[in-house]
């Protein structure tokens, strides 16, 4: 009995000590993302005639994700597949072979001489991250110039990896375009040797590109002060419809002789974004380092996530390895392509009838899923709180979700109280 009663006095003194300590108490709730606040808000929203033009992944006309045909018939083939961890490797290696003849040419020398190392990653977002794990390790002075504005997410990762960021100038907010002198300005004025993380196609957040001659003069700029290019390939397709067209920038760079990195992401342009399928490949200058590289980015990811899940890789080497299956993507991305186009003249031409005094050929002028707006902070408060209307405060817009009814002249008559 005094056993017992001693026993229960300890406990109680070890479990009141605890509590004293209270070893999570200095954890505070860690800021919204800028993406993902939008989304709370707007599902916190009782109004059934809500929007939220926040939308990353396409979308269709009710706001709901589309399963692609390829993807359809592509279940259908792997239907029955064992997915054992005996598969994983085959299945990994098909996945990275088609995606870098994907960004880098069927035909490319690269891939016949095998120079380069590719890896599957959780995504883009893991793709950027496994990069600057890589960059940190084996660069551990140097830090990274990102775009100004870029996707909020490539700050958090770069700032996880303890690589310092800085910024290079890129939109134009008084002509909503592309601010070239400032960006070729700062591209000379980097230490030479620097990391540069660019976007290829359908820029996000801004939806402006450089122009394929601009793309030429980059790669020179950069050729002369040694910079290493690390592209985020997450849009291939959705800024011309065409796989090859939007691939063009890289191809610039590999033509001039860069050694090149590139993170793929499936999850917009093959509307598997629960999938996290994606791909990282660096070029190297010859096999042997690239057999190196690739053994120090499965070290990284090893310890990270050890190794990504067998079912969404299987769906999408099934589609790039199935010529029938492949060329249904190929049309069914142009058809994407095609309908954000169409949705971004309807956009404009609607604010224009509305008689809003801006000019709006910015909505046309851009490409890929995203529309830099141009509204203020204010305009956007205005829009969430009058017309249940919700984007990210830097005026980012999806450019495939339609406005219900009721909320069509939303925009112009916010941008009319200007």
């Amino acid at each position: 009995m005094w056993k017992f009663m001693a026993a229960s006095s300890t406990r109680r003194c070890i479990s009141s000590s605890t509590r004293v300590f209270g070893w999570w108490d200095h954890v505070k709730p860690a800021p919204l993302d800028p993406i993902n606040g939008v989304t709370e808000a707007f599902l916190a929203d009782p109004s059934p005639d809500k929007i939220n033009l926040g939308v990353g992944a396409y979308r269709d006309d009710e706001g709901k994700p589309v399963v692609l045909q390829c993807v359809r018939e592509a279940e259908a083939k792997i239907v029955g597949c064992e997915f054992l961890e005996s598969v994983s490797a085959s299945v990994s290696s098909k996945l990275v072979e088609e995606s870098v003849k994907l960004v880098y040419g069927n035909n490319s020398n690269v891939i016949k001489e095998g120079r380069f190392a590719g890896v599957q990653t959780l995504s883009g977002t893991g793709a950027c991250h496994l990069f600057a794990e890589f960059q940190k390790r084996f660069y551990p002075e140097s830090l990274i110039y990102l775009p100004d504005p870029t996707w909020s997410n490539h700050h958090n990762i770069w700032r996880d990896a303890h690589v310092p960021r800085r910024t290079f100038h890129y939109y134009n907010h008084n002509s909503k375009g592309l601010n070239f002198a400032a960006l070729m300005d700062d591209i000379k004025n980097a230490p030479d040797g620097s990391f540069f993380l660019l976007h290829p196609c359908a820029h996000n957040p801004t939806g402006v590109d450089p122009t394929e001659d601009q793309w030429s003069e980059i790669s020179h700029r950069f050729k002369v002060k040694n910079h290493f290019p690390f592209f985020d390939m997450a849009y291939q397709g959705f800024a011309s419809g065409n796989l090859d067209i939007d691939a063009k920038a890289i191809r610039i760079f590999l033509e001039d002789g860069h050694v090149i990195g590139c993170a793929q992401s499936y999850a917009k342009n093959m509307g598997l974004y629960g999938h996290r399928v994606g791909c990282l490949s660096v070029l190297c200058s010859d096999s042997t380092q690239a057999v190196a590289i690739k053994s120090q980015l499965q070290q990284i990811a090893r310890a990270m996530y050890s190794s990504p899940p067998v079912h969404g890789v299987l769906l999408v080497s099934t589609i790039l390895s199935d010529p029938d299956i492949k060329s249904l993507w190929v049309r069914e991305v142009q058809v994407m392509a095609n309908r954000i186009r169409r949705k971004r003249a309807a956009l404009r031409d609607s604010l224009e009838k509305l008689g809003s005094p801006i000019n709006w050929e910015h909505v046309t002028n851009q490409v890929g899923m995203f529309c830099f707006s141009g509204l203020t902070p204010d305009h956007i408060d205005q829009l969430a709180r009058e017309f249940h209307v919700y984007m990210t405060h830097d005026s980012r817009i999806s450019s495939v979700i339609s406005t219900p009814k009721g909320n069509a002249s939303s925009l112009a008559f916010s941008s009319n109280e200007s």
